[in-house]
Order: C-alpha cells, then structure tokens, then sequence
C-alpha cells in the first residue's frame, strides 16, 4: 500500500491530542526574562493556535518587558523549556493525559494505511516529551512533522512538512489526501492555507464557534471508528 494512496494525517497537539496546559510555557517564560511566574503575563488571543516562540515574544512584552530584550530572549527560551520539560514529566504524566480515545484512534489510523505527523507551535524537543509520556508517539512519524522550532509563523509549517515528506518517501505530499486534525480556528485556518482537510474536536471551542470556520467536520469526540471513517471519506481511501 503506497503512503500517497492511503493519505497522511497530520494532527495539532495541545488541545487535541493532550489537554492544553500554560505551565510549561509560564515557568520557561518565567526563567528566561528573570520574573516571577505570577507577573507572566499571556494574550488570551495569541496563544492557542500559535507557535512557541510568537506567545513567548508577545507574553514578554505583555508582561513588561523591552521589546529588544523580549527577541532576544527567545534562544534562551529554548534552552529553559527543555529543562522545564525534562524537570517535569511525572507532573505532566500525572495532570496531562492524552483525551479519552487518542491513542486507539491513532492505532487505527495506522491499521488503515494512513501516514501520521503533527503540526504544533510547541517546540519539536517539548512536544516529543508530550507524546512520549503519553505513549502517543510510536505511531507518529515526527521526522517529517511540523514544528514551533521550525518557523515562528504557523501558516509556514505546512511547507515544512511537505518537505520533509518528500525527502524521506520520495513523493510529493497531495493535499488533496492530507487530512489535518486540530480543536481551534487558528488549526481550520492553517489547513485551508496549505489546501488540506480538516476535521475538528470540540475539546475547548463549542461546535458553534468552530462551525463558523468551516472545517469540513467537526466531533464532539476522538472516536477511532468515526475518525477514520471520515479521513478514508475525505481522502477517498478505500473507495
């Protein structure tokens, strides 16, 4: 069975796959601009959807600091995220556990033939901590993902991926048999930007807030039946 035949799923992390959680980012942020955890300050509407190192610039600035110092902060981010992570996997073992239903869902997708990825604004090094402690990433190929560390803008990941894909399975990546599941706009908004399906969970957005983006469906829950049945219905795989 050929990966371009069976289509390539390429999944958000935070919020759909795992539970979203600040703290990570609260305590990196805090560590790099030398404040206390309780004056980081977040922007609401430029988190969820967004890349590491854009909610780390704008939660600098919202939360005092120079402009030229917040940029210049963000390779230190880096290294203090790493140890934040690394310091805090039983934490997040304990209060982060991947949604009910994700891990058979991916386990079916991978019995049908689908290819697996992510496309995340967190950081490649934080989000293979997520996966790896939730058990998510024995089907996940991450070498041909999408990263926060790859571009700080969300709308370039997809080029990133269709890159990588190309490299390592010596196709190109159809869009048309891409299928991207996500929970938030910003993930519906990614995907029409890089031509791909999308199919969302209303893990955090109502269905009514979601619907008003038009993805091309939206659940109520990771079902592993019902998510594949629409990514074979989306892809045309198995008609």
């Amino acid at each position: 069975m050929g990966v371009q035949r069976a289509g390539l799923i390429v999944w958000d992390v935070d919020g759909t796959l795992i539970p979203a959680d600040l703290r990570w980012l609260r305590r990196a942020v805090a560590r790099t601009y030398a404040i206390e955890e309780a004056d980081v300050v977040f922007r609401a509407a430029r988190v969820h959807g967004y890349t590491d190192e854009s909610i780390v610039v704008d939660t600098a600035l919202a939360s005092g600091i120079p402009a030229d110092a917040a940029e210049r902060g963000v390779q230190r981010f880096h290294r203090e995220l790493d140890e934040v992570m690394a310091e805090g996997e039983a934490e997040l073992a304990r209060d982060q556990p991947a949604y009910q239903g994700v891990p058979d869902t991916i386990a079916g997708l991978d019995e049908h033939g689908f290819v697996q990825t992510v496309l995340t604004g967190n950081l490649r090094s934080a989000a293979e901590v997520k996966l790896r402690v939730n058990g998510l990433d024995r089907h996940l190929d991450l070498d041909i993902g999408g990263f926060g560390s790859d571009a700080r803008a969300r709308f370039d990941l997809p080029a990133v991926i269709a890159e990588r894909f190309l490299a390592k399975y010596g196709e190109l990546l159809d869009p048309a048999r891409t299928v991207v599941i996500g929970d938030a706009p910003n993930d519906i908004a990614c995907a029409r930007h890089a031509g791909f399906h999308v199919i969302v969970v209303t893990h955090r957005a109502s269905r009514e807030e979601l619907e008003q983006h038009s993805p091309d469906a939206i659940v109520d829950a990771l079902v592993p039946d019902d998510v594949v049945a629409l990514a074979n219905s989306l892809t045309d795989f198995g008609r």
